[in-house]
């Protein structure tokens, strides 16, 4: 199959000819013809993909890995982040696979996008599937990155009034004006010329991400050193009745799966990666630095919260108010979030680039 809608051919991607070669001859007015559009380059290397995954996987939910962890316990919470951990290393492989066809790294023609990897490798009728599926999924993420940022913005406030007049005062405010704040935001910056070529919107996002991670470890820590104990149990949280206790388990590991797959945007951030070295080669070595860089933090934050707080554990190490001092810091941490999710949420408008 020819990669025409697909990126074709693109052994001469460092060329910096125009992208389509005008074959038109002139006609006897000897007018001159429109410029051709300019070339837009595949850039990206090993570092910048490993900035768009971090930025498109490290979200906020890294901070509620500390609830999960309590209603898992002590053996089953690690151990079930790293066999999430090994689902998604081992399905970025056989993604990344699927990005050239028929050849996984030297096939002429290129997917551009998981829907498009589908369609030539399964056919027309499950990519349409697989296409209603991966928008009901986008959706999801976009309004879950609408609500936690909205609930980010909300914090700082909360935070500050629980300065002034108290942790016992009664500092309630809403959230759809902050949710109106972050759409327009959004809007604004979807309009910005060129946005998939901006490395550097998936750079800042992913160093807000190990900010805030950062921060909620180290706040975690410090409770751990001042408390002088490490709570937590073996078995979890304990409820009253079995099928409580499966509802939060099963919670739980929901929570874990979602904060880790990216293959709904994983050929989109490919797609940005320069050849040679095959893009498949790069992308798995980026997959690799990012999963075990991932893994490592919501071990940490997980760990660490839940030994800070044990079955009083928040469902938000940051908005659920299991700190409130140092207030400053608090607020800090929640306008990283918000700024991440701003360039978290604009990581999936990848376009096809040649």
């Amino acid at each position: 199959m020819k990669g025409e809608g697909r990126g074709g051919d693109d052994d001469d991607n460092q060329a910096t000819t125009p992208l389509l070669q005008s074959t038109v001859v002139a006609s006897s007015s000897d007018e001159p013809l429109p410029p051709d559009p300019p070339l837009k380059k595949r850039t990206g290397n090993v570092w910048t993909a490993v900035a768009h995954i971090i930025t498109g996987v490290i979200g906020s939910g890294v901070l509620s890995l500390a609830w999960c962890m309590a209603q898992l316990g002590w053996i089953a919470g690690p151990l079930a982040m790293l066999f999430f951990a090994f689902i998604t290393f081992l399905s970025t492989f056989l993604l990344s696979n699927c990005y050239r066809y028929p050849d996984p790294e030297y096939g002429p023609a290129r997917n551009c996008s998981y829907l498009e990897a589908v369609q030539v490798n399964l056919g027309e009728r499950s990519a349409w599937l697989c296409g209603l599926v991966v928008q009901i999924s986008l959706y999801g993420i976009t309004i879950a990155y609408t609500i936690t940022s909205a609930i980010s913005m909300r914090a700082i406030q909360k935070s500050n009034c629980y300065h002034e007049y108290g942790h016992e005062a009664a500092c309630d405010f809403g959230e759809t004006y902050y949710m109106l704040i972050f759409g327009a935001v959004q809007i604004v910056m979807s309009q910005i010329p060129d946005f998939h070529n901006m490395e550097w919107l998936s750079v800042i996002a992913a160093i807000m991400a190990f900010t805030y991670s950062f921060i909620g470890l180290g706040l975690g820590f410090a409770k751990v050193v001042g408390d002088g104990v490490v709570k937590g149990s073996i078995a979890g949280i304990a409820t009253s009745t079995a099928a409580q206790k499966m509802w939060l388990v099963s919670q739980a590991l929901g929570d874990i799966a979602f904060a880790y797959p990216y293959s709904i945007i994983l050929i989109e951030i490919q797609d940005t990666l320069t050849s040679p070295p095959p893009e498949s080669e790069t992308m798995n070595k980026a997959s690799t630095i990012a999963i075990c860089i991932t893994t490592f933090f919501y071990l940490c934050c997980g760990g660490f919260g839940y030994a800070a707080f044990g079955d009083s554990t928040p469902g938000n190490l940051l908005t659920g108010f299991g700190f409130y001092e140092p207030y400053w810091l608090i607020d800090f941490a929640n306008a990283c979030i918000v700024l991440h999710l701003v360039g978290g949420y604009q990581v999936p408008q990848f376009s096809c680039m040649t």
